[in-house]
């Protein structure tokens, strides 16, 4: 015989426990004040994702996958040797640095390797709010992470034509020394000039749409300004020290310096350096105060 339960005997359901986890309440930062980099920090690991995302769809579906790290950077170099070294004759002005014999291909892509980098970071870093604007509707997530994340294919990009770099100097037989070390170091300031614009782009880019049109225009006029193709001695002695205005502009030349053993110009180092800091500390300190309206006007 089957029981039939009394459902008086059933009793009410528990009652869940009280959660102990604690509430995080997230509110807007108002004034202006610098990024939060201690939340960046504690987000590394999602950082690290966003790279590695960039990283894997750059050469998604493409034909020649990384390939194309190693075939732009040569292309480039083919192209300013003959235009401009040869047709225009700039190979003249540098075919003898300090007593050697330094060929224009290798001069040329010893500024090529911080220039691309350089120029791919900022155009990627602008454009990041805009093209994650369904993450910043939806979720939070410190926004810096995306213009920093950006940072990280270009990375990879520069790591792979800095190779190529390496044997076209063997190549040309080019004599390498301890100053080769440094390179990395050198690197840094790239990634700190690079990124100073690309965050404060990327916050400008978001209440103003003009930018986005007027990031290829502006990186492609700064091209011509800095000494990738031309040595900075192509300027009379008593202006060249405005081109160390531009912070890639001293960074590239201890950059060329570093590769090719030849002296390192240290007051244009500090000056362009120096800008590149204050352009990082700027963009930060922009993004800081407009952050807060991201999400609703992206």
């Amino acid at each position: 015989m089957s029981s039939v339960s009394d459902p008086a005997s059933t009793g009410p359901s528990p009652v869940p426990a009280p959660s102990t986890e604690p509430l995080a309440v997230l509110r807007p930062r108002s004034g202006w004040q610098l990024v939060d980099m201690a939340e960046l920090w504690r987000f590394r690991d999602l950082l690290w994702i966003f790279a590695l995302r960039d990283i894997k769809i750059r050469y998604k579906q493409t034909m020649l996958g990384a390939l194309w790290a190693v075939i732009q950077p040569v292309a480039q170099m083919i192209v300013f040797t003959l235009f401009f070294g040869k047709m225009l004759g700039v190979e003249d002005r540098i075919e003898q640095i300090e007593g050697r014999v330094v060929p224009y291909a290798v001069f040329s892509l010893s500024g090529q390797v911080l220039w691309n980098f350089f120029n791919a970071t900022v155009t990627t870093s602008a454009n990041s709010l805009l093209a994650n604007a369904e993450i910043l509707r939806k979720i939070y997530v410190p926004r810096i992470i995306l213009p920093f994340s950006s940072a990280g294919a270009p990375l990879v990009d520069g790591a792979v034509a800095f190779v190529v770099l390496l044997g076209l100097m063997l190549y040309y037989q080019q004599p390498m020394g301890w100053t080769i070390l440094l390179a990395p170091v050198v690197a840094l300031g790239a990634i700190v000039a690079a990124l100073g614009v690309g965050i404060l782009l990327a916050a400008l880019s978001v209440s103003y749409r003009d930018f986005k049109y007027m990031v290829p225009f502006m990186v492609q006029t700064w091209f011509f300004l800095t000494p990738v193709i031309y040595p900075v001695d192509v300027l009379p002695e008593k202006y060249a020290w405005m081109l160390y205005l531009n912070p890639m502009a001293g960074i590239i030349e201890t950059h060329r310096s570093v590769m090719l053993g030849t002296s390192l110009n240290v007051d244009g180092l500090l000056l362009s350096a120096g800008m590149a800091v204050s352009l990082l500390v700027v963009g930060l300190f922009y993004f800081g105060r407009v952050e807060r309206r991201f999400a609703d006007v992206v």
